[in-house]
């Protein structure tokens, strides 16, 4: 089945019930707007500070943006692309490109205008859909873009390089267009992080989409009466497709434009929200809160909110330890995935599985994992090796680069490039990346065991540990730590509290510092290798 035949199915079923709601904090909240005023409206000046739209609605905006774009001859596995901030213009545009049986192409918020010009380049773009945020990257490229490419402005004050959205949409017919979708219909290329290299274009059919919204709804037990918070960007795997745990069900979901703590606990008691997405540093700075009394774990408005659950990067026990003092009657799940999985999934805890925090966990719904070594042979139960999975949800390709294909992609198994052991249980634990492997005096080091090890330290907001290179030892481990706000903390108590770990583990050297984590929440290690690599390289020179 085509994702769009849920769309379609919830139009039917729950045409005037909610379907989505845009909440954006930083605006005072004096204008509230309902589905039917948004729906006759064009978007003022001064953004509301809540918008929604039902199920019906939903479909009929994704029916006029398919029919705008097979006006202009958009056809079946053509690419149109969206660079948008979370709206709720988001995923109307998402699924009008799939009912056309176009390629949808979601593109990083965060990538520079050369970054966009290679994205749009590589994946063969025929249309840009781009918000106000993005106004000066794309006018800076539009010169360079194919002179086919159309760009849409979705926003106010229509720059001249592009067409204005709104108005162009507005002309079109709600009715559904008559083309005929199947599973194996290509649907979307979504691109990786580019914490490992430029990023690469990852080409997924229907079935993946449909396969991963299905899983969703069967993990989290996710019903039609619950909410959904989402708030990481749309346009990575993640957040589409645990919001497509909602689009399976029917259910409501919030569209949350800022992570705050107060943000967050804000939408969650004034929506209702009962299911929470949440990356590592958002829970932290909410724990962080909470401990400064600026937050009350204790609301009552806050009682339905009955599941919290974390993806895209490791996961410290510690800070679910933490989380579950202020909130004992929580479920907690944690997921595991890549973009060229359909997102996150194919191993995960399970919310029953809460003694095993610390693990990724087991195969997900239709997925079967194996763990082996540099060979491709399956490694002993608890040995360390690269995790591969096999399921519905796996690639087509990398679109356009057969040879990191054929790298990743063996008799139908993704090799993740991430290491992993399997205890007792057949819980599986992420060691770390292959690539993040620090090798020192011949000793193997997993930079996650590190990270999850300091973390516990009741001074520690953030961590990142990075291999340096070192003359005698080949590499060292090195801490960059960030100390909670108003803390004060020293290289000897790190070292202290590191009595515990052995010797061979403990950092040889610590830097007191931020850690950068990128949109998804995954720690930046390309940049901080870069920059302190450089830096001991420098240290290195001056010492000879």
């Amino acid at each position: 089945m085509p994702i769009t035949d849920l769309l379609e199915r919830n139009s039917k079923l729950y045409g005037d019930e909610v379907a989505l709601v845009e909440i954006n904090p930083e605006v005072q909240e004096t204008q509230r707007v309902t589905w039917k005023e948004y729906a006759l409206i064009q978007p003022t000046s001064t953004a509301p500070y809540r918008r929604e739209i039902t199920w019906s609605v939903f479909d009929e905006k994704a029916n006029r943006v398919a029919n705008l774009l097979l006006s202009r001859g958009i056809q079946r596995g053509q690419k149109v692309a969206i660079l948008l901030m979370n709206c709720l213009e988001w995923l109307p545009i998402y699924f009008g490109i799939l009912k056309t049986g176009a390629v949808a192409v979601p593109l990083n918020f965060r990538y520079t205008a050369d970054e966009i010009d290679y994205c749009v380049k590589l994946a063969d773009v025929d249309i840009l859909f781009f918000g106000p945020e993005f106004v000066g990257r794309v006018e800076s490229i539009a010169d360079e873009l194919d002179k086919d490419t159309l760009l849409y402005y979705v926003g106010n004050s229509c720059p001249s390089f592009a067409e204005d959205y709104h108005w162009l949409v507005s002309n079109f017919s709600s009715s559904a267009p008559k083309i005929l979708l199947d599973d194996e219909d290509e649907a979307a290329i979504y691109f990786s992080s580019g914490t490992t290299g430029f990023p690469k274009a990852i080409l997924h059919k229907h079935r993946a989409l449909t396969q991963s919204a299905r899983m969703e709804a069967l993990h989290h037990e996710t019903t039609h009466e619950d909410v959904f918070l989402c708030i990481p960007p749309l346009y990575h795997t993640g957040a589409k497709m645990h919001w497509f745990g909602s689009l399976f069900t029917g259910s409501r979901s919030v569209l949350l434009k800022g992570n705050s703590p107060k943000a967050v606990f804000d939408a969650v008691t004034q929506e209702r929200c009962s299911i929470v997405w949440l990356l590592v540093p958002w829970a932290q700075d909410i724990l962080a809160a909470l401990d400064r009394g600026e937050l009350d774990a204790k609301d009552e408005n806050l009682a339905q909110w009955r599941l919290m659950h974390i993806g895209a990067q490791p996961v410290p026990p510690s800070l679910i330890k933490r989380w579950m003092e202020y909130f004992p009657h929580h479920k907690y799940d944690t997921n595991y995935g890549l973009s060229e999985s359909t997102g996150p999934g194919c191993v995960h805890l399970g919310m029953e599985n809460i003694h095993k925090v610390g693990a990724i966990g087991v195969p997900g719904y239709g997925w079967k994992v194996k763990i082996v070594d540099e060979h491709g042979q399956t490694v002993p139960q608890g040995e360390v090796g690269e995790l591969c999975v096999k399921g519905p949800g796996v690639m087509v390709c990398y679109y356009h680069d057969e040879k990191a294909t054929n790298e990743v992609l063996k008799d139908d198994w993704l090799h993740t490039g991430d290491m992993a052991q399997q205890d007792e249980d057949g819980f599986i634990f992420l060691v770390d990346r292959k690539k993040d492997v620090i090798i020192s005096g011949g000793e193997n080091l997993y930079p996650v065991q590190i990270e999850a090890f300091l973390a516990a330290h009741p001074k520690i907001h953030d961590v990142a540990v990075i291999g340096l290179p070192d003359k005698r030892l080949g590499e060292i481990a090195a801490a960059i730590i960030q100390v909670k706000d108003g803390c004060e903390c020293t290289e000897a108590e790190i070292e202290e509290f590191c009595g515990d770990l052995p010797r061979y583990k403990r950092p040889r050297k610590l830097i007191f510092a931020p850690v950068p984590r990128n949109a998804t929440g995954k720690i930046e290690k390309p940049k901080l290798r870069q920059q302190y690599c450089a830096e001991r390289l420098v240290e290195a020179q001056n010492k000879a």
